[in-house]
């Protein structure tokens, strides 16, 4: 991870900020405040969503009251745009976005495809899937790690944001790990719910039980 020798990751500042209405699939709508960055230590463009209300008293000091719901989401182009059953990923951006409209807070969609390898990457992953592998070892097969994510980019969206306290909706330990290291207190672990399809039992069951994800899923599953 990239941080000074006293723990603090580089300051990044918000580039920019629009409003954007928007409606998914299943036809919920809402508007978001979305956020562009300049300095982020991995060079990607990475974006913050804010959504719903944390009233005014919160928006005069952001450490009032309890503190924003934020995930996590990392890009998953087949999942989010495609609609691809192989993952939860579309499942859970659109239980995301639901959640933190309500409870007020921010999603951030973070341009790391493939737990980090890239989607060509992904793509050759998905095929030693299909020989047997799962999608940890096929990682491995091709020369990454099992999981090649560094949210320190988005300790440093966070810290621009002033958001220092959280709670984190996430079944992945990993994530709060990071973020506290990092500087940013997770108060809260929020799960997600459990989006099982025939499709991605085993993928679900694996994150379970090599990447101990909080998932109420038989190991045994797919």
């Amino acid at each position: 991870m990239r941080t000074d020798t006293s723990g603090r990751v580089p300051a990044a500042t918000i580039r920019n900020h629009v409003l954007v209405p928007m409606r998914f699939a299943d036809g919920f709508t809402t508007t978001a405040r979305v956020f562009t960055f300049d300095g982020l230590v991995d060079g990607r463009e990475h974006l913050a969503l804010g959504l719903g209300d944390r009233s005014a008293a919160v928006a005069r000091d952001p450490h009032a009251g309890p503190p924003p719901l934020v995930r996590l989401h990392s890009e998953c182009l087949t999942g989010d745009v495609l609609g691809s059953e192989r993952c939860d990923c579309g499942a859970q951006l659109a239980e995301a976005v639901r959640e933190i409209a309500a409870d007020g807070g921010y999603l951030l969609y973070l341009r790391q495809e493939g737990r980090g390898i890239g989607l060509y990457a992904k793509v050759d992953a998905y095929a030693l899937q299909d020989t047997g592998l799962d999608t940890y070892e096929a990682n491995l097969a091709l020369g990454y790690a099992a999981d090649e994510r560094d949210y320190t980019a988005a300790a440093q969206m966070l810290h621009a944001l002033d958001v220092t306290r959280l709670a984190l909706l996430s079944n992945n330990p990993d994530k709060a790990a990071q973020l506290a290291r990092l500087g940013v207190a997770v108060v809260e672990r929020v799960p997600t719910g459990v989006h099982l399809t025939a499709a991605n039992a085993h993928y679900l069951s694996t994150k379970a039980g090599r990447g101990e994800h909080t998932l109420a899923v038989p190991l045994e599953a797919g």
